[in-house]
């Protein structure tokens, strides 16, 4: 790999990843305020909707994101066509969802729903109106200028949120926290990336990056429908309490599980683009990035299991015990999700969109075959099911990868074998440990992390011992206060 497509990619990961930890970190920060002063039943109310609000998004985008930052000479006439695209999407999906509200809030049998949906679903236009300037600084690789975007924004809402909840507005918080977001991530994107529309709109660019974003599109809207088919059936078929636990509970285990997911396909992904006629080049590069990622992944999401009871009792309050258990769960389901979603962008970046498409659609026929086969045994049936179908549906995208890239399964397997194995044992050990102390949260979360972090340390010695000592040294020369950072996570490629 050449020196500066090395220096590009530590700085997309570096930046992708302070972006996506910074980013979920304060989200995490503002959840735990917000859950303390909110009741489950707000958290149902906003739940409900959150499908409405995800299928829009994925309509606005339609593929040509992806499109736009995969066409090598992009021009104005293209970005000005799929802004003016994109505005006239929104409008048009806010007046369907407008009038709609009515139909929502009688399915649900929630009559605030109706003034609810009209009110969020402003956010809709505002995303419609900063995508192109958010897909000019992914295209240009800016992952600098969109992790202060990101961060920045996600102060102010959450910011605006918690003293609205702090003045008793119950769910209107959270509605007045997430238009917030897109309206500052508007002004922000406008300052930082000064890009304007000309009066331009061409129907032969459309259907250039139809070609191509046709099955991005319907990925993605399987995506947005699955992800949030489960707020809609036990919004439905539950009271409102429990989609208020549902709802907590796959926040905070998307705090970590969405983050490594992003991390490796927002940073990849363009990058891979520039390689993906290389083919032993590429193949190197995915499994270096499949094992650095793997010894950080695994490890922390079985601790964050085995440590859920203490920590949610701790963060949240025992109102919301009832999570734990569907916490549990949808850690587990998602840990491989950010793998599968690496093999997605492999496919995605060597043209092969469709694959990548029917890659979903395998995955999907299993979640909908478990919610199918579970759903009449209870939430905790269901969500075994949800983690059995994810299981399934990454040995799946071994196959896809095992043909495209030449990788063969042996070598899938022994890649992320190490690390899996490890934090399996770790989470053993750490969950042994609470027979030392039984009532005490506060302590066992701390004994448990602190036994877990020896294990880890141990692990990567031994099995990393390049990495460690790349630790160690950043480590040391951040408590020296030096500057030498040149050489910390470099990638041996």
């Amino acid at each position: 790999m050449s020196d500066n497509l090395k220096r590009k990619m530590l700085n997309a990961l570096t930046w992708t990843t302070i972006d996506r930890f910074g980013q979920q970190a304060i989200q995490l920060v503002i959840g735990l305020v917000l859950a303390r002063l909110l009741s489950p039943d707000d958290y149902g109310l906003i739940g409900m909707v959150m499908i409405f609000i995800a299928l829009s998004s994925v309509l606005i985008d339609g593929g040509f994101g992806q499109a736009l930052i995969r066409k090598e000479k992009a021009n104005q006439t293209d970005f000005s066509t799929i802004f003016f695209l994109n505005l006239a999407i929104s409008v048009f999906l806010y007046l369907i969802l407008f009038f709609s509200a009515p139909l929502i809030a009688f399915f649900f049998h929630q009559p605030r729903l109706i003034l609810i949906s009209r009110i969020l679903f402003i956010s809709i236009i505002f995303n419609a109106l900063y995508f192109v300037q958010f897909v000019l600084i992914i295209k240009e690789v800016a992952f600098k200028s969109l992790a202060k975007v990101n961060i920045s924004t996600t102060i102010i809402s959450g910011g605006i949120g918690i003293f609205l909840a702090l003045k008793g507005a119950g769910v209107w918080a959270l509605i007045f926290q997430q238009i917030s977001y897109h309206l500052f991530r508007l002004i922000l994107f406008f300052i930082i990336r000064q890009w304007r529309p000309i009066p331009v709109f061409s129907i032969s660019v459309i259907k250039e990056f139809w070609r191509f974003s046709v099955h991005l599109l319907g990925t993605s809207l399987l995506n947005a429908t699955f992800y949030n088919i489960y707020l809609v059936l036990i919004g439905k078929l539950y009271p409102l309490k429990q989609l208020g636990y549902f709802t907590q509970a796959n926040k905070l285990s998307e705090t970590v599980n969405f983050s490594f997911q992003q991390i490796l396909q927002g940073g990849t992904y363009p990058l891979l683009v520039q390689i993906q006629d290389q083919e032993e080049r590429y193949r190197r590069v995915y499994r270096k990035i499949i094992r650095s990622i793997s010894i950080f992944l695994f490890p922390f999401i079985f601790t964050l299991i085995v440590v859920s009871r203490p920590l949610i009792a701790i963060l949240l309050s025992g109102k919301w015990a009832a999570s734990i258990p569907l916490f549990q769960l949808l850690c587990l389901a998602n840990i491989f999700t950010p793998f599968f979603g690496l093999n997605i962008s492999v496919l995605t970046s060597k043209g092969e969109s469709k694959k990548s498409f029917q890659l979903e659609l395998i995955k999907k026929g299993f979640i909908l075959l478990s919610i199918f086969v579970c759903f009449i045994y209870g939430i905790i049936t269901m969500l075994i099911g949800f983690v059995l179908a994810n299981f399934i549906a990454y040995g799946v995208s071994m196959f896809f990868i095992r043909k495209s890239l030449t990788y063969h399964l042996r070598q899938q397997f022994f890649d992320i074998f190490p690390s899996l194995m490890v934090s399996l044992l770790v989470s053993i050990i750490v969950f042994l440990a609470k027979g030392i102390v039984h009532h005490h949260m506060l302590i066992l979360l701390l004994l448990q992390v602190t036994i877990a972090l020896i294990i880890y340390i141990l692990f990567v010695y031994v099995f990393d011992n390049n990495l460690f000592l790349k630790i160690k040294t950043y480590i040391t020369d951040r408590i020296l206060k030096t500057t030498d950072y040149k050489n910390f996570g470099k990638p041996n490629l």
